[in-house]
């Protein structure tokens, strides 16, 4: 996966090294509730993400970039394309570290992924699939120009199902 760069952002393949701060960010039960079943990501279950997340990439050639804030260096959160086998469409999806909440990372690592998707991988459409109870990601994805279709349940988990269609060429 090529990286990419927006105004704020460095979007980057996650990697190994990533681990403490992915761990730590998965492991905030703020940023958890949205994410899990269960509420809560332990250590191990964060490493099988981060591996999930790594494989994907080598399977479909595509998955979230780790994203790093110019200005310091740090580790963020992630974000990108996502379709792994049983998923209702090609989704893109973001998890930011809880501080750097309502700084804009999200819409604008959301904005480049949907690009991504459109430009890169030819998508007809994108989908995000947000948690029942997360207006904060609902905003974001109306921001980028998603607009609700459907709720669904996957994986035991409710959710909103929000999207949108390759827009046409003028």
């Amino acid at each position: 996966m090529t990286p990419l760069e927006t105004p704020s952002l460095i979007l980057r393949p996650l990697t190994a090294e990533d681990f403490e701060d992915y761990a730590a960010m998965l492991g905030d039960p703020e940023v958890a509730r949205f994410l899990s079943v269960e509420g809560s990501i332990s250590r191990e279950d964060a490493w099988r993400n981060l591996a999930l997340m790594i494989g994907h990439r080598e399977i479909r050639g595509y998955t979230h970039w780790a994203l790093v804030e110019k200005s310091s260096g740090r580790f963020v959160g992630r974000a990108g394309p996502w379709r792994p086998f049983g998923w209702p469409g090609l989704e893109i999806g973001w998890c930011l570290a809880r501080e750097h909440w309502g700084k804009g990372y999200a819409t604008e690592a959301a904005r480049a992924a949907l690009a991504y998707c459109f430009d890169e991988l030819g998508a007809d459409e994108v989908l995000s699939l947000i948690a029942m109870d997360n207006e904060r990601s609902a905003r974001v994805a109306e921001r980028i120009g998603h607009r609700h279709l459907r709720d669904m349940e996957l994986r035991g988990l409710r959710c909103r199902v929000y999207g949108q269609s390759r827009p046409e060429k003028a």
